[in-house]
């Protein structure tokens, strides 16, 4: 089915990391849907091709290119491979993270903290100060971190995903403030339970059916991204506050 086109975003320009599933593929084809041209990114070509090829299907202004968000030399890969497309940008989506293992603290791999914090923190760093670079000549832009629900209560077994969260919380209120002067917006949002693979990987038990869709929580994102969202920042948000009523009291 086509993307319908309306105007929300008509002329904004958006990068949208880890969005070749999930999540961030909705959000990317949400964009497109509201007039933006948009940008993805994902660790594989192959991944992000498909999802360029499907959003384009559809009728949306898409393109892309991989990139490990952890590595600043891809970041930097991805922010210029945008702006050859684009020219500027005016909204990022800092979406791409990795859940790591559901063990305790003790039996924790080093390498695994060390490979979750990389992507889902320090990536979110490198990406942002990279895009700023753009956005602040500009005075205007919003960023968007994907937080967590155990980004903002700790709960035992979600280790260095819980940390990094709490991270992303913390960074978007140190940037709401830093920023605020230049016209650039950051705030966070908590998809809450959704039906995608990490979820499916952290709760194996769990009956998918009873969760909403990725393409069912993807309000907020165009929100936070238009010009209806002008002088918010430094806020947290429910996705799924959004989406229904009592999905705020679902697991995180």
């Amino acid at each position: 089915m086509a993307i319908k086109v309306h105007d929300r975003l008509d002329g904004k320009v958006a990068l949208v990391t880890g969005a070749s599933r999930g999540i961030g593929r909705a959000v990317a084809a949400a964009y497109a849907g509201v007039g933006a041209k948009v940008f993805i990114c994902a660790r594989t070509q192959s991944d992000v091709s498909r999802t360029v090829a499907e959003i384009r299907e559809q009728g949306g202004a898409i393109d892309g290119c991989a990139g490990d968000l952890g590595s600043l030399q891809d970041v930097k890969r991805v922010v210029r491979s945008l702006l050859d497309r684009y020219e500027r940008m005016d909204i990022l989506v800092n979406n791409a993270s990795l859940l790591g293992p559901r063990v305790p603290i003790t039996e924790y791999p080093i390498s695994a903290w060390e490979e979750v914090l990389r992507v889902n923190l320090t990536g979110i760093f490198y990406m942002t100060q990279e895009v700023l670079g753009s956005m602040i000549p500009r005075r205007r832009g919003s960023i968007i971190n994907v937080s967590s629900g155990v980004g903002r209560v700790g709960k035992a077994r979600w280790g260095a995903y819980a940390a990094s969260k709490f991270g992303v919380e913390g960074l978007t209120q140190v940037l709401a403030e830093e920023l605020k002067e230049n016209g650039i917006r950051f705030n966070a949002v908590n998809p809450g339970s959704t039906r995608t693979e990490m979820r499916a990987a952290a709760y194996p038990d769990e009956d998918p059916l009873i969760l909403p869709k990725p393409e069912q929580i993807t309000e907020v994102f165009v929100y936070l991204a238009s010009d209806e969202s002008m002088g918010v920042t430094g806020q947290s948000f429910n996705a799924q506050d959004w989406h229904g009523p009592g999905s705020h009291r679902q697991r995180p």
